[in-house]
């Protein structure tokens, strides 16, 4: 892999990388250190992704990996007054709100699937779960979405 498709390739998955941290980290400046931190270690482990198409997914599981790194740290640190919105308003700002009261295991799921478009088979990829784990995850969620808009 080449500098050039690496910057490409980060530039091109940047805005999905960003909302996929901020389903799990949901706080701006933890974001960004994610990204960065995800961009260098993927630079330096750039030779262990075997095929260029899988670059999407091969770099969000390093993201959730940071993410989660970062989580760890952070863990207890950081008061509710600490934590910002995101920069722009949502469309629903219920849905929103429902969205992001679910628990994680269920919203990354989802999020990945409709607000980033990816396919199953490459949730489960990304999220190291089986393909049946991310079916049952992404119904349940969207179970407790209709619940939640119906009450």
């Amino acid at each position: 892999m080449d500098k050039d498709f690496f910057v490409r390739e980060i530039e091109r998955v940047n805005q999905m990388l960003y909302r996929v941290s901020f389903t799990i980290l949901q706080n701006d400046e933890d974001c960004k250190d994610a990204l960065q931190q995800t961009a260098l270690k993927a630079w330096e482990k750039r030779g262990s992704l075997r095929e260029p198409q899988y670059f999407s997914s091969w770099v969000t599981r390093i993201l959730i990996n940071e993410t989660r790194n970062i989580q760890r740290k952070r863990r207890g640190l950081v008061s509710l007054e600490t934590v910002q919105e995101p920069t722009a308003d949502p469309p629903n700002p219920e849905l929103s709100i429902i969205i992001h009261s679910m628990p994680e295991k269920l919203r990354l799921p989802l999020i990945l699937r409709y607000a980033e478009g990816m396919n199953y088979e490459q949730i489960a990829k990304t999220l190291r779960l089986p393909l049946s784990t991310v079916r049952g995850r992404i119904y349940r969620a969207k179970q407790h979405l209709r619940k939640e808009l119906e009450a």
